[in-house]
């Protein structure tokens, strides 16, 4: 059965802190850890005060000093936001604190809008023009010393942090491919080009020292409760959530309704449910056989499960039902 993970966005819900919801993270990935999840990512956004993980690498050291055996990364840091040397120093630490663990997936968007991103420093061109060649330049910061090499990441020299790409379109696909790099497609919210983005990735693809063959992991989003009409009700968080950010109106995550009737229009409900629609929400059969015919469909390696749930106990229950779907799939792979 293939290893399913967590992303994580660090939610503030309506009515706590950043520092509330950085707590919750950290008690969610030792629950994580303890369910058998492989990887635990967290994501670079600015200026969202419903997402606490700005500082994504910060965020990534207290998650890991806090667990022993779970894998815990980036999903993404934004690359055009940094300088690569600066990435290497920080991941390189990382991965010098807890060796054999560490994760870096890339990505090149913002990670916000375009006036916080000129608050970060960033050049507004098109991220495409230097991303492919960030990447390789991290990847040689992080690899070993090269002969007349004069600047070096330390920590970060050798450590050899594994590298993956993310995307919701094919210029991603295209260049892990090329890299050889495993890659991570955010079908959470953008699954237009899931299945094509999929084709070029391992059609394309080209062995690396990295990595033998294609590894594809996608993003989904699993909200599962005891029964179908309570996952339906808590699900109503992110789908708010997702219109208020299409709208231009991002906030703290919102409390659950009962119906969303009254709260969006015929046409925003179809909007929010193409953006989501690979989500899988409801009762434990529901997430089995939803999961199932999602691996059939995608030939997914590696599943990464988001879920925006506003009770922290609630989205806890959630993953541990996914968990015992996941040992419940395996089995019945075995059989």
């Amino acid at each position: 059965m293939i290893p399913f993970s967590v992303l994580d966005l660090s939610p503030v819900v309506r009515g706590a802190t950043p520092g509330d919801a950085l707590r919750n993270t950290r008690d969610l990935a030792i629950h994580a850890e303890a369910l058998g999840y492989h990887r635990y990512w967290l994501a670079e956004h600015h200026n969202m005060t419903g997402i606490a993980s700005a500082a994504t690498s910060i965020v990534i050291g207290y998650v890991a000093e806090a667990t022993k055996t779970i894998r815990v990364g980036s999903g993404g840091i934004m690359l055009p936001n940094h300088a690569p040397l600066v990435i290497a120093e920080q991941f390189g630490t990382l991965a010098s604190l807890y060796p054999g663990r560490i994760d870096l997936g890339l990505g090149r968007a913002p990670g916000t809008d375009q006036g916080t991103a000129r608050a970060l420093r960033r050049a507004l061109g098109p991220s495409d023009d230097r991303f492919p060649d960030d990447v390789q330049e991290l990847q040689f910061f992080l690899g070993p010393q090269q002969p007349g090499q004069t600047v070096r990441a330390v920590p970060g020299m050798d450590t050899n942090v594994p590298i993956w790409l993310l995307g919701s379109s094919l210029f991603s696909a295209r260049l892990a491919a090329e890299l050889g790099l495993p890659f991570a497609f955010a079908s959470h919210f953008a699954p237009d080009l899931m299945m094509k983005a999929l084709e070029v990735y391992r059609t394309m693809f080209r062995p690396s020292e990295a990595l033998a063959a294609p590894y594809a992991m996608l993003g989904i989003n699993v909200v599962a409760a005891d029964t179908d009409d309570e996952a339906r009700r808590l699900f109503t968080s992110q789908q708010q959530a997702f219109w208020n950010l299409r709208r231009g109106a991002p906030g703290q995550l919102p409390p659950p309704v009962n119906s969303m009737d009254g709260v969006w229009t015929p046409m925003e409900k179809a909007q929010v449910d193409h953006a989501l629609s690979c989500a899988v929400v409801g009762s434990a059969d529901t997430v089995r056989d939803g999961l199932a015919a999602f691996i059939e469909r995608t030939g997914a390696n590696e599943l990464i499960i988001t879920a925006q749930i506003f009770d922290h106990e609630a989205r806890k229950r959630s993953y541990t039902i996914v968990a015992e779907q996941h040992a419940e799939l395996a089995q019945r792979e075995a059989a």
